[in-house]
């Protein structure tokens, strides 16, 4: 039995994140949200900030 894929809607809408107590919690679109360590809070936004670079070069727009 085979389900069908619905991919999820492309937001253009930020997340906000925010420190309390020693962690990082990310509070994105449609109630995401995300409780990390400040190690796991700095690789994901490293990582997500090289590969908004790469999807503005993607995309054509000045990076």
């Amino acid at each position: 039995m085979t389900e069908d894929f619905t991919p999820s809607p492309i937001h253009a809408e930020a997340g906000v994140a925010t420190a309390e107590q020693g962690v990082v919690m990310l509070d994105g679109p449609n109630g995401v949200a995300v409780t990390m360590t400040p190690h796991a809070a700095q690789a994901t936004g490293e990582s997500l900030i090289a590969a908004a670079h790469m999807a503005l070069v993607q995309s054509g727009a000045r990076p």
